[in-house]
């Protein structure tokens, strides 16, 4: 007896939910998707390729391929101490975010989906409030708030407000996940005995590696990323993350664009290789719930 096997399907069918298109829709697809892939890829290629140049051959041929391959401008940051120190700092600013950020959004969130006490719909909006003001309007008041706390010039001083700014979106996303997941696990957990920690500890969160690996990577990336909160908030260059360290190479009447190029290289290379890394994850954890 022979086996049927399904056809197997491309990546224009699988993009339209399974149906059969045309190769005039198909070409269109493609093409789109060829456009939007090199309006990514581009910018890296050309940021990548700028930090192998002179700076003359940065203003003369800015998106061609280098005509001298100059390696020591990746050298110099590669063996240069002030380098790996931004980085550093960069990492534990990113890491305590990232985890703060999990920990209180998680049990906000599950709360939020299986907890109903007076006011939860009030103090869940009120959270949901702050996706609607980013963090440039609220410096000068968290300035002074930081000030007053004592913690200028400390990583608590950026770690506190990025995670206060991330809690909203990460909230969202943790609760409409808590909500999707089975309420027959819920039901047994309670006959066995278990409450609500036990079960938040033991079955919501191993259930919910997708939408961990979603918001870790979001709050990763945003705090990498940040340069205003660091600007404000820290004063010793000691503690400067990297993109503060951009500031090292712009000297008052010239500026080592090859530099500037290869420092920003060699300082988004963590962030693309964690994405690419829990892509799939991050897909599995935005799409959750989007069909029941």
């Amino acid at each position: 007896m022979t086996e049927l096997t399904a056809p197997p399907i491309d990546a224009a069918t699988a993009a339209t939910g399974g149906r059969r298109l045309n190769v005039k829709t198909q070409t269109y697809l493609y093409a789109c998707l060829i456009i939007v892939a090199a309006i990514v890829v581009v910018p890296l290629l050309t940021t990548a390729f700028g930090g192998f140049r002179t700076i003359g051959d940065l203003r003369g041929n800015a998106f061609g391929i280098p005509r001298e391959w100059i390696w020591s401008n990746y050298g110099d940051i590669l063996f240069s101490q002030r380098y790996w120190l931004q980085m550093g700092n960069s990492l534990l600013i990113a890491v305590l975010t990232v985890f703060l950020t999990l920990l209180f959004a998680s049990m906000a969130a599950f709360t939020f989906a299986h907890v109903k006490f007076f006011g939860s719909d009030f103090l869940l909006n009120y959270f949901l409030v702050g996706l609607m003001f980013p963090a440039a309007t609220a410096i000068l008041p968290l300035f002074i708030r930081i000030r007053d706390l004592g913690l200028l010039d400390t990583y608590w001083g950026v770690v506190l407000p990025q995670v206060a700014f991330g809690l909203g979106m990460s909230i969202l996303l943790f609760r409409n996940y808590f909500r999707n997941l089975p309420n027959e696990l819920f039901d047994a957990a309670f006959v066995d005995g278990a409450g609500y920690f036990r079960f938040f500890w033991h079955i919501s969160l191993p259930l919910s590696r997708p939408i961990i690996a979603t918001v870790g990577i979001i709050s990763f990336v945003g705090s990498w990323n940040s340069y205003i909160l660091p600007l404000i908030m820290l004063n010793s260059e000691s503690k400067y993350p990297w993109p503060l360290g951009i500031m090292v190479y712009k000297g008052e009447f010239a500026t080592d664009w090859q530099l500037i190029l290869a420092f920003i290289t060699l300082t988004i290379l963590p962030t693309v290789i964690v994405f690419f890394a829990a892509q799939k994850h991050i897909i599995a954890g935005l799409t959750a719930g989007a069909v029941k």
